[in-house]
């Protein structure tokens, strides 16, 4: 049905990260989703109503909150498309990580209701009686959640929405809940146990589960992601496509919501380029990666003296320094600043921030270990962090 939706008003539908088409397709599931989730929650609510069961119910207004959340996800795409201005230079792209925010606390709240409902029919349970009218909406329920959470991680995957992935993992949740439900429809009928109560509690558990996941989902690109190994990768694969550009470190993404990347990134250049030419080439590699991953590019250039086999080999010497600290250390901006009484090695350390290193001491045991070999240099050392898991590139 989504598809034949996306093929009627969608057009060039398959180009995933235009930002129209972005935005069609999170109107379009955000209003799918709201149809669906109206339709099961009038038929579970009257079903509910004449059996009498807790569990239903609180399933059909579980079925309520996800409309409302995929309201909210549809706002939060209509207004993530709104373009940059005065108050927010960077465009509105990350509303859509705070829609996907609102609808993990939308699920959450609900899960707590249910919860604190389901206790209460536990201590005082009630009469249910299961119709086959029940049984026909749960079943239906299922099939139409399941279906639910196949288009909206399929396309949520396809355009990389956070929001649209929160509400994937809501039908996913939805679909293991209703199934509690059916379960304990198949005890009541079989071993006339009510188990109702116990049912609307599992379903509640799962509900702020899915609401938890859905929390994480959003939060962490809030936050600040790193950039895929696969992004990362693409972006150095243009920029070393290009000469005489003979390396790369400092690569930077920012995320400022889906379809809207920043990225520096410093480029090593032989020292002896012509300036005006080299200015061209890093102009054309910018354009070159606006234009291929739809994001602004600034890349700073860094002279390297490659003439110089006594500037290699010092760097060599101390990069094996560095690596007897830890070997995932990189360094890079390495160069030599001779004075009237010492010689200044000045270069930049790379720390991952996943090892357990202190910056200072790292800066220092590096200092130690250079002037053990070479006391004759002055080491000026300044301590940096990596942004990615990806090497710095060199062209070999």
């Amino acid at each position: 049905m989504i598809r034949l939706l996306a093929a009627i008003f969608i057009k060039d539908r398959t180009n995933y990260k235009n930002k129209d088409v972005r935005t069609k397709y999170g109107i379009l599931c955000g209003g799918f989703g709201i149809f669906l989730n109206i339709v099961l929650c009038t038929g579970k609510i009257i079903a509910g109503i004449l059996s009498a069961s807790i569990a239903l119910t609180a399933d059909a207004l579980n079925n309520l909150s996800d409309a409302a959340s995929s309201l909210v996800m549809l706002v939060g795409f209509k207004m993530a498309e709104k373009k940059a201005d005065k108050e927010h230079p960077f465009g509105h792209g990350r509303i859509e990580y705070v829609s996907g925010l609102v609808v993990s606390f939308l699920i959450l709240l609900m899960g707590v209701e249910l919860g604190i409902s389901s206790v209460k029919a536990i201590l005082s349970p009630g009469e249910v009686d299961y119709s086959l009218l029940s049984l026909v909406v749960i079943i239906i329920s299922i099939l139409i959640k399941f279906y639910m959470f196949i288009y909206n991680k399929s396309i949520g995957k396809k355009i990389a929405s956070p929001a649209m992935t929160a509400t994937a993992l809501d039908s996913l949740g939805d679909v293991v809940a209703t199934s509690v439900v059916l379960i304990s429809f198949g005890v009541s009928r079989v071993w006339n146990v009510n188990v109702d109560g116990y049912a609307g509690l599992l379903v509640a558990v799962f509900i702020l589960k899915s609401g938890i996941d859905a929390a994480k989902e959003t939060i962490s690109p809030l936050l600040g992601n790193p950039p895929s190994e696969e992004l990362v990768r693409e972006i150095e694969k243009i920029v070393m496509d290009h000469e005489p550009i003979i390396g790369i470190h400092d690569l930077v993404v920012h995320d400022y919501g889906p379809g809207r990347m920043m990225l520096s990134l410093h480029a090593e250049i032989p020292s002896d380029e012509d300036l005006f030419y080299v200015h061209d080439v890093i102009d054309n590699v910018e354009f070159e990666l606006a234009k291929k991953l739809n994001c602004e590019a600034v890349i700073h250039m860094d002279p390297i003296d490659t003439k110089n086999e006594k500037l290699s080999e010092l760097k060599k010497m101390v990069l094996q320094v560095a690596r007897n600290i830890n070997k995932d250390i990189t360094i890079h901006d390495f160069r030599l600043v001779p004075g009237k009484t010492h010689t200044n090695m000045i270069f930049d350390a790379v720390i991952p921030y996943e090892k357990d290193l202190n910056d200072e001491d790292v800066k220092k045991r590096i200092i130690e270990g250079v002037h053990e070999i070479e006391s004759s240099y002055h080491c000026v050392v300044n301590i940096d962090h990596k942004y990615h898991d990806s090497e710095p590139q060199e062209k070999k």
